[in-house]
């Protein structure tokens, strides 16, 4: 099965500073990746490489076997990724139903766009039962849950997700994380930056540990832990 999303040799950077050098990485569809490492490994980077926010020096990236380097945002977004970043994820002074209204800019009808809200809806109830309410009051929990489902709006084929339990105390982390395994069972796939190796090492099937830009380790989410060097020199885990 041809993967949904290829990273292929990518180097990017800001400027004429590169921050991620050489770095390889698929996700097959209906999976979750996590891309892990120390703070400062250029984790960020190569997820804003792949929408346009950081510059690729070389390589490329395919989505569903087409090339989309240095595709504009906005058509990436049409096409079927959604992205999620780690701050001003969501639109403060508008209510809950707005975001998911904002969400679903790209959609026509509004019967198709109430349906979308109701399924949405149906996997977050916890945001439905408070749509009125302005996003800019939400916790942190649950601005994370609105900025993921106002990308689902778009109907998204891949989730690029950058750092989504950033700042989360253990409970909301963990609605987070059931919430991304109920995606990911309905056939989405998801690409994770994360700084909590651990929770998002134990929802994905495959995950890549960036060290100061380059790929250190890849493979299966649970043979990252089997090495204890590993664990210690990349993971930032005990042994």
């Amino acid at each position: 099965m041809q993967p949904i999303l290829t990273i292929q040799n990518i180097s990017a950077g800001y400027g004429d500073v590169i921050i991620v050098n050489d770095v390889c990485i698929t996700v097959d569809t209906g999976e979750i990746v996590a891309i892990v490492g120390p703070n400062g490994s250029g984790k960020s980077t190569l997820l804003k490489s792949l929408l346009g926010f950081a510059r690729v020096f070389q390589g490329q990236v395919f989505y569903q076997g087409e090339e989309i380097t240095g595709v504009a945002p906005y058509k990436l977004i049409k096409q079927g990724l959604g992205y999620v970043p780690q701050i001003d994820n969501v639109f403060p002074n508008l209510t809950i139903a707005e975001n998911l209204d904002m969400g679903a800019y790209y959609r026509k009808g509004k019967e198709t766009i109430r349906k979308a809200i109701g399924e949405t809806f149906d996997m977050f109830p916890e945001l439905a039962a408070r749509k009125d309410y302005l996003a800019g009051n939400l916790s942190g929990g649950e601005r994370q849950m609105l900025a993921i489902a106002r990308a689902m709006m778009g109907q998204p084929r891949i989730l690029l997700l950058d750092e989504p339990l950033a700042s989360l105390s253990p409970k909301p982390t963990s609605v987070i994380l059931s919430k991304l395994e109920r995606i990911e069972e309905a056939g989405m796939a998801i690409l994770m930056v994360e700084q909590n190796v651990k929770k998002a090492l134990s929802v994905s099937k495959r995950g890549y540990v960036l060290v100061e830009g380059s790929c250190a380790m890849e493979g299966a989410a649970d043979s990252l832990f089997s090495e204890d060097d590993s664990k210690q020199r990349y993971l930032g885990l005990d042994k």
